[in-house]
């Protein structure tokens, strides 16, 4: 069963994204499956290609670059 996650700007890794399984879709041992890196700060969502798990930054928040 797919759902949505919302995430905070400072929720997502240097490179603007996420790996799932994450403990924040609140995954149990069972379900797991392959680790895949999600690039969310692009389009401000992404979904899992495993377990359709949908990761979407919460409204207003803004991806910042640093550099």
């Amino acid at each position: 069963m797919s759902h949505a996650v919302e995430l905070l700007a400072k929720d997502l890794n240097p490179q603007g994204g996420v790996f799932c399984p994450s403990p924040q879709a609140d995954m149990k041992l069972w379900n797991n499956h392959p680790k895949v890196y999600l690039d969310v700060a692009r389009e401000g969502h992404a979904k899992c290609p495993y377990c359709g798990t949908l990761y979407q930054l919460k409204a207003g928040e803004v991806v910042g670059h640093s550099h």
